[in-house]
């Protein structure tokens, strides 16, 4: 019974070691909007408006809140150019851009997991 325990209590160890990194990155990157922000922002930097427009049903000020958050997390950059009239651009960090092969595997999954629930449906 001990080993029994034993094994228990190292796989909940264990669990929880894989829990915890992965509620971290999910809290950074949790909701509807920061996710396509990050990945309308892989393509190139762009301007507030540019990303709104790339993002259909995003709110101006949902926007202007998430991109706040990405920058608070060190995943985009916010410049400020002074000119006339003044230009703002946000770019995805190097850091945001270690985020791509995330996306990928999100993407991949996500087109493997439509078909399947499509496919279930039709059949």
């Amino acid at each position: 019974m001990e080993a029994t325990e034993e094994k228990a209590k190292h796989t909940v160890g264990e669990c929880t070691k894989s829990i915890l990194p992965v509620r971290d990155a999910l809290e950074v990157l949790s909701g509807k909007w920061k996710l396509p922000i990050i990945i309308s922002l892989i393509f190139g930097n762009k301007r507030f408006s540019q990303i709104a427009k790339e993002i259909p049903g995003i709110t101006d000020k949902m926007l202007s809140k998430e991109l706040r958050d990405l920058e608070a997390n060190c995943l985009v950059k916010r410049s400020v150019y002074d000119s006339i009239p003044v230009v703002v651009e946000y770019t995805l960090t190097e850091y945001g851009h270690s985020l791509k092969p995330v996306i990928e595997v999100l993407r991949n999954w996500g087109i493997a997991h439509r078909e399947r629930i499509m496919g279930r449906k039709e059949g």
